[in-house]
């Protein structure tokens, strides 16, 4: 362990995103020993002192803040980890990048693409090591499903589709804004389901089939008031709880997306499929260890859709887990993504996704909504 470079961190935030980062760091040393860099939980940082404390002693943080300025002051720490609502990671990820601090952000990258393009920016100028969290990328079935599409088993791509359905905003009791609830508030998030669920469905689309070209999108806000928990009065509700949209990529293939957290009975239904000319592939997050495959080239009488369970160690990062047949679940993608970016650091490579990488993504949300908005389609400028 002498050889080990400590990577001193710092949290910025204390919800559940904050916990499965913190989860993340503290797993790597026992399943990824072979690290060269080694977290150190230095900081974590919250405006509740109380809450922030109890944050601290449960995950194994040395110390505390309450005022995130005080964290980019410090001179123990190398990296920040951006887990705050929305509208906070732009100043965060600005004045860490110019502090020359490493910045790993929560996605979305930030409201808007005006407000991502400084981050970025910074970033670029600084020249610190950078990376978003679009997790998902990291559940091995739907790595395994990247490695088959560059392998060219699909051949040409024709449709890619996906969805990400919730329920949990249905009840028109539920107030805005505030602790747990600034999802719904449109100036603290930026936009609804578009930058929460359709920009995981989005980065996961872009990684896996290319750049997404137009769009043409509805929306729709079904509860047009709430109460605000800051104020304690009705205001109107600012974000999409509904979108469809669909769009070409630039490869050529078609896409339809859909999210909306009003489909009662799913609480986090993530599905994608790719057609090509040679095969498909489709994948559900919760049946997140099975991917299911259909291929052309098998013959006729044995031709159908088979399920494939990712388990096994020669599936991607399924070698640092348990033996073939038991299964990993949500919070192991993040290991892999903290895992991805220390190798990186080692390796003097990017981690994708970087921030420029991420600022793509939000070109497609932002498109999606002044396409929503105006009633016609709209070029993401990729």
């Amino acid at each position: 362990m002498s050889d080990k470079k400590e990577l001193r961190i710092a949290m910025i935030g204390t919800g559940l995103m904050a916990r499965t980062h913190s989860n993340g760091y503290n797993r790597i040393r026992d399943f990824f020993p072979e690290l060269k860099y080694k977290p150190v939980m230095k900081a974590v940082c919250s405006r509740t002192e109380a809450k922030v404390k109890a944050f601290a002693e449960q995950w194994g943080y040395e110390s505390y803040e309450t005022d995130w300025r005080e964290i980019i002051k410090r001179d123990d720490i190398d990296a920040v980890d951006i887990c705050t609502p929305n509208d906070m990671h732009a100043d965060i990820a600005i004045a860490a990048a110019e502090a020359g601090k490493m910045v790993l952000c929560e996605k979305p990258l930030a409201r808007t693409v005006s407000e991502a393009q400084p981050m970025v920016d910074a970033i670029e100028k600084a020249g610190v090591p950078n990376t978003v969290f679009y997790n998902y990328r990291r559940i091995p079935a739907v790595t395994l499903i990247k490695n088959i599409i560059d392998s060219g088993k699909l051949g040409k791509i024709f449709h890619y589709r996906a969805n990400f359905l919730q329920d949990w905003t249905i009840s028109p009791d539920l107030p805005q804004g505030g602790e747990a609830l600034w999802r719904l508030d449109v100036d603290a998030a930026g936009s609804g389901v578009t930058g929460d669920l359709l920009a995981h469905c989005i980065d996961g689309a872009m990684w896996l089939n290319g750049p997404i070209k137009d769009v043409s999108a509805v929306t729709e806000t079904f509860i047009k008031e709430r109460v605000h928990q800051g104020t304690g009065e009705k205001q109107k509700v600012g974000i999409d709880d509904a979108c469809i949209f669909h769009c070409h990529f630039e490869n050529g293939s078609l896409g339809l997306f859909e999210a909306t957290r009003y489909a009662r009975g799913h609480k986090a239904l993530y599905t994608l499929e790719i057609n090509g000319e040679h095969a498909s592939l489709r994948w559900d997050l919760h049946n997140m260890n099975y991917l299911e495959m259909f291929d052309h080239a098998d013959d006729g009488v044995v031709r159908g859709w088979k399920q494939i369970l990712i388990t096994d160690g020669d599936q991607p990062y399924m070698d640092r887990w348990w033996i073939p047949g038991t299964s990993i679940g949500y919070e192991h993608s993040f290991v892999h993504q903290v895992a991805d970016f220390l190798k990186s650091l080692e390796e003097g490579k990017p981690c994708e996704p970087t921030f420029k990488n991420a600022m793509m993504t939000q070109k497609v949300c932002e498109a999606v909504i002044n396409s929503a908005n105006s009633k016609s389609w709209k070029d993401t400028g990729l």
